[in-house]
């Protein structure tokens, strides 16, 4: 087998990244080794991915046992995992329907299709306008990067899709002025992950609900990122005290293994009737069988604790990392999606931040230019969490000594 690096990345690869210098090639817990056996403490979780970090007993077991029993059938046929792993999302959420596919985007592509089907055949195709929210992020597909709210990320890619419009997040005064009758969806985010960490207030979410309600139009929540136990419930719209009409999830639901599922009502289920949207791998048995043992785990209360114990950890430390150094501010988010603002001397530079954690030995994440992401593996350690920590105050202590040196 012949030796690749990272250099072999520019040599085979699209250039659309940029990773990291270095391959890590072994996980365990909240642990990484890279290909020289260095070890890392991972406070990035494959972004909001790994759950329950690196190989996971329970994930390795339910892989194995159906990587010897059935792959793939297509949609042609149902199989035994997917149909298991819809039941329980049924009986833990909202839910009554699950349509299931590859990943967060796709799980928004149908939400989006659903939302403009559903507009066009109970009401009429004047009702096909779709409202988000500056910031946003949606997925990578033509239609759910519209939908998004970073220009930055459609730019070249024009014409983009029609009918969406994007509004300023936490505004319940703007939505109210945008919302008419040709609106068929609101699509928002509980945290706003890519967009810098941003969480929802509880006034907005039962604004958001109620504006959509008056206005017969249906509310998506985008929980792709929130998801999965990562805020502390397994979903956040369950502490805003509201119930979305649709629900799109991914990143954690397979703990890795790709695979995500848009949720809604057998109403609105309806609307995608036989031929009008598919997924060659949606349902797969393999994605099936690991996503309902992750589902097992971030459902139970015991791990869910553990979410508010160390999140309460993590940004208790970085405060007192804010307070001591000055690099960022005081972390906001919910449960373990932490962001910390960089302070004014770092705007823009948050990824320099990440890349001297990482040579200390710390995966850390960026929300945009601005800000530090934290989204650790939910079963974390108290003790993983307090190394992270100790790395993260290596790497602020030197960074800040140049500065507190020019200012002496």
């Amino acid at each position: 087998m012949s030796e690749v690096t990272r250099a072999t990345f520019d040599e085979v690869m699209v250039p659309n990244y940029q990773p990291a210098p270095i391959i890590p090639v072994r996980g365990q817990g909240s642990r990484l080794w890279d290909q020289q056996g260095r070890e890392y403490v991972d406070f990035a979780g494959g972004i909001a991915v790994t759950v329950l970090g690196h190989a996971h007993p329970k994930m390795v077991a339910a892989l194995t046992e159906q990587a010897g029993r059935l792959w793939h059938v297509s949609n042609v046929m149902t199989n035994e995992p997917a149909l298991r792993l819809a039941q329980r999302l049924v009986a833990l959420t909202f839910a009554e329907r699950v349509f299931f596919c590859n990943s967060g985007a796709e799980a928004n592509e149908a939400a989006f299709k659903l939302a403009r089907r559903w507009g066009n055949t109970r009401f009429g195709p004047h009702k096909n306008t779709i409202l988000s929210f500056h910031n946003a992020f949606h997925g990578r597909t033509l239609f759910t990067v519209s939908v998004g709210g970073q220009p930055k990320y459609t730019q070249g890619f024009e014409p983009l899709p029609g009918g969406i419009r994007h509004l300023p997040f936490n505004d319940a005064d703007a939505l109210a002025a945008a919302m008419n009758d040709t609106v068929c969806a609101v699509v928002m985010e509980p945290v706003q992950g890519e967009g810098g960490v941003m969480p929802a207030t509880a006034e907005f979410a039962r604004a958001v609900r109620a504006l959509c309600d008056k206005h017969q139009a249906l509310l998506i929540y985008d929980e792709v990122q929130t998801g999965n136990g990562r805020t502390g419930t397994l979903f956040a719209y369950e502490q805003f005290g509201i119930v979305p009409d649709v629900l799109t999830t991914a990143k954690g639901l397979g703990g890795g293994f790709p695979i995500g599922a848009m949720l809604t009502t057998r109403s609105l289920a309806e609307v995608l009737a036989f031929g009008t949207h598919g997924s060659t791998y949606g349902g797969n048995p393999l994605a099936c069988a690991v996503a309902a043992a992750v589902l097992d785990e971030v459902s139970n209360p015991a791990l869910l604790r553990n979410v508010a114990e160390r999140s309460a950890q993590l940004r208790a430390g970085l405060d007192v990392l804010s307070a001591r150094y000055g690099l960022f501010g005081p972390a906001r988010g919910m449960g373990l999606l932490l962001g910390a603002p960089v302070a004014e001397a770092w705007k823009g530079r948050a990824k320099d931040i990440v890349n001297a954690a990482l040579a200390e030995g710390l995966w850390l994440l960026v929300a945009g230019p601005d800000v530090l992401r934290f989204a650790p593996a939910l079963n974390i350690t108290e003790a993983d969490v307090s190394e992270g920590l100790a790395r993260l105050e290596r790497v602020c202590a030197a960074l800040a000594a140049p500065r507190e040196a020019a200012n002496a």
